[in-house]
């Protein structure tokens, strides 16, 4: 199924903005970095009305818990804007904040 449809399910960009968040702060880890590159696309996807990413390539680069998770997504965005809101929060309890090492490491060579 396309991924086209996803900018549109959101009540507004508010909520659009705090979903990706869930996506780039919680679940692209930059230590896995192919799955990290396809979640970004994902994240861009949520926003955009041109394909960045399918989802043979969510199901073929990214971990099994972290696809059901943006799977859960992909669900509540076609469902409601409260299954978003519950999505949000769901997963703010299940993936705990990444950290990002690789801007770490460039904001630590400039000293």
């Amino acid at each position: 199924m396309s991924l086209l449809d996803l900018r549109h399910g959101f009540r507004d960009e508010h909520q659009r903005s705090s979903a990706q968040a869930i996506v780039m702060q919680r679940l692209a880890d930059d230590r896995e970095q192919e799955e990290c590159r396809v979640l970004m696309k994902f994240w861009w996807q949520l926003a955009m009305t041109y394909r960045e990413v399918t989802e043979a390539d969510l199901d073929r680069h990214v971990s099994p818990a972290k696809r059901e998770a943006v799977q859960g997504l992909i669900d509540a965005i076609r469902r409601s804007p409260e299954a978003i809101d519950t999505w949000i929060g769901d997963m703010s309890q299940r993936f705990p904040p990444i950290h990002d090492r690789g801007y770490e490491v460039w904001r630590n060579s400039d000293s």
